[in-house]
């Protein structure tokens, strides 16, 4: 079998994970769940995966804790793409708080599976798994000491390794491939990203807090029209 993708699913629901896993089999994922949070981090620990599907409301530790030790784990563990699933319909709020801890998706249980493949499918695009696929040689944008390479999907600062979930880098490398042009919140979001406008909000928070002091002229918010990458800092 091809398999497309190595998925973690986490989640107390053992009857919804399994059923998921048989489907996501068929549809050529390579699967493995966990049935709380805990076993979920030391299956992370022990093996590689490329998306970790990950319930929001487990009883003792939450999806949210979860997302935030996956986050602090060493090395490319912690970039992981993750894909917040639950059975409660919450707020604009609570989605945007998911995505704040790290998450790169948010996704309600009754969504037809077709769909979540799909959204599986992106994140995996945009993860160092489908960066060798179409396009692999291009050059790596530099723009004074920030480099951001395309191919491997890294950005450094002053040689050093930016932390940026795949979702994040995504966002970082249409803004730069355009530098200098403003690009709304539609151009940003894409079509296979999250669909409320305050996704994108978070998520340039989080490049500009990994990028520091140097994000504050080069990531650029034009009111009412979205953001700009500049071509120059000063």
């Amino acid at each position: 079998m091809n398999l497309s993708g190595r998925i973690l699913i986490v989640d107390d629901d053992a009857r919804g994970a399994e059923a998921l896993a048989e489907y996501l089999l068929r549809e050529g994922f390579a699967v493995r769940c966990a049935a709380d949070g805990e076993s979920g981090l030391a299956i992370l620990a022990a093996q590689d995966f490329d998306v970790v599907v990950l319930d929001w409301t487990m009883p003792g530790m939450d999806g949210l804790e979860v997302c935030r030790r996956i986050r602090a784990l060493p090395g490319d563990k912690a970039h992981v793409a993750v894909l917040m699933f639950t059975g409660v319909k919450t707020e604009l709020m609570e989605r945007v708080i998911g995505l704040e801890v790290g998450a790169d998706d948010y996704l309600l249980k009754t969504v037809e599976r077709r769909e979540l493949v799909a959204r599986i499918r992106a994140l995996l695009r945009r993860s160092r798994f489908g960066a060798s696929g179409a396009g692999a040689g291009r050059p790596a944008l530099r723009f004074g000491t920030l480099e951001i390479d395309r191919d491997a999907h890294e950005v450094r600062l002053d040689g050093r390794l930016v932390p940026l979930t795949g979702g994040q880098f995504e966002l970082l490398q249409r803004l730069a491939e355009q530098p200098g042009k403003v690009l709304s919140r539609d151009e940003l979001l894409g079509r296979d990203a999250e669909t409320f406008d305050r996704a994108i909000d978070v998520q340039i928070g989080h490049i500009r807090a990994a990028l520091g002091d140097s994000a504050k002229k080069r990531i650029v918010t034009v009111r009412g029209a979205g953001y700009l990458f500049a071509k120059r800092q000063d």
